[in-house]
């Protein structure tokens, strides 16, 4: 079904490879860009990214690759960044507190901060940097999610040559989670060379591609979004975490109700609404989104000077996000909200956030959409699929 897709954007000067090239070939191409399922697959099989248990049904994603957690979890006091040279373990054991093991599942409560080593790990070449990030779903449970790697004083950012293991930290904010062995929160993405598009390149493909559904978009390093506090027919705009609520297992979809762990929101015709600090929302944006085959996208903060409140924390979109041929015309940004300390004021139409889109170095051989069972494609306002 997606080969009349993929045909299309084969064409034309955006430098991409065919998608029917061998793995191999793959890993071997100097094209600088976001890399593809296959070629992801290609460093597996190289053991550039190596896998301590074999690749899960779905792990493998359009553009990234989903992280999973090792057999146990470290409760420490506080979180933290090595030193350039020094271990993360070498950190764990001056910062844990207790070790809990994660074979049966495990609780991990909201406030705490918990060290989980990774069941892959790296050993890149000089070419190919990689960026981690929270999976969708991980992102709207509100748990702060970051990968942290042996010497790099950055958090979700591996540089290229880097070799050694990854580790998650984790801190739920507001429902307490059970995990185990083998659950998936967060997801890495590789890099080769430089990947984003000119401000130029943007406005020809917004164009060409109407990346985001609006008459006139505002495209300064990204593509702005906003948010939208009108909703449909019911008036729906967002919704509230409930504070004190029971338990959301990371790997049950569909298995906790609404009710007990959300309030609605709805409009009332004033088309804004003021954020009570330190509350988590689910809110979306205004405009539909669009990430053709031939780009990956990150929404990205619009402006880090402003403080007042945090957007997006699961910030990666996958090629075919959106894409009609991958049944997504029509699909919304969700955004996950918190305010920092003061009450803050949104108003209907705010720019909220912005989209870095990035070539491929290739055709993915796989699109975000009905053929990988996405949860998210074709969405409106949409809470995460752990809910129903």
């Amino acid at each position: 079904m997606l080969e009349p897709a993929l045909n299309k954007h084969v064409k034309g000067d955006s430098g991409l490879v065919s998608a029917k090239k061998k793995p191999a070939e793959a890993a071997q191409s100097t094209v600088p860009g976001i890399l593809p399922a296959q070629a992801i697959r290609a460093l597996i099989a190289a053991d550039v990214l190596h896998l301590a248990e074999p690749i899960l049904a779905g792990q493998l994603q359009p553009a990234s690759l989903d992280l999973r957690l090792g057999p146990v979890a470290y409760r420490v006091r506080a979180s933290f960044l090595p030193a350039a040279n020094e271990r993360v373990q070498a950190k764990l054991d001056d910062l844990q507190l207790h070790t809990i093991s994660l074979s049966q599942g495990a609780v991990l409560e909201t406030g705490c901060v918990y060290i989980v080593p990774l069941l892959e790990s790296l050993a890149l070449p000089e070419s190919i940097e990689a960026a981690t990030n929270p999976k969708s779903s991980t992102g709207r449970l509100d748990v702060f999610t970051r990968v942290i790697a042996d010497g790099v004083g950055a958090f979700d950012k591996i540089p290229a040559g880097y070799r050694g293991p990854l580790y998650a930290e984790i801190c739920p904010q507001t429902f307490p989670i059970v995990v185990r062995k083998g659950s998936r929160l967060s997801q890495i993405r590789f890099r080769q060379g430089a990947a984003s598009d000119s401000d130029a390149a943007l406005a020809d493909l917004q164009r060409r591609e109407q990346l985001v559904a609006t008459e006139t978009a505002d495209i300064a390093q990204g593509i702005a979004l906003s948010v939208d506090l009108i909703g449909g027919k019911d008036g729906l705009v967002g919704y509230r975490a409930k504070r004190h609520t029971g338990l959301v297992d990371v790997d049950a979809p569909g298995s906790c109700a609404i009710a007990e762990y959300w309030e609605p929101i709805h409009a009332h015709g004033s088309k804004r609404l003021i954020l009570d600090p330190d509350q988590f929302y689910i809110l979306a944006s205004k405009e539909a989104v669009h990430v053709p085959p031939t780009h990956a996208a990150e929404m990205v903060p619009f402006n880090p000077l402003v403080g007042e409140f945090r957007v997006h924390y699961a910030g990666f979109f996958d090629p075919g996000f959106g894409h009609a041929a991958a049944g997504g015309t029509g699909s919304k940004a969700v955004l996950e909200v918190r305010s920092h300390k003061v009450p803050f004021l949104l108003e209907d139409g705010q720019t909220i956030g912005r989209l870095i889109y990035e070539r491929m170095t290739e055709l993915p051989e796989m699109l975000y959409g009905r053929d990988l069972k996405s949860n998210y494609q074709a969405q409106g306002l949409k809470l995460s699929k752990h809910f129903k």
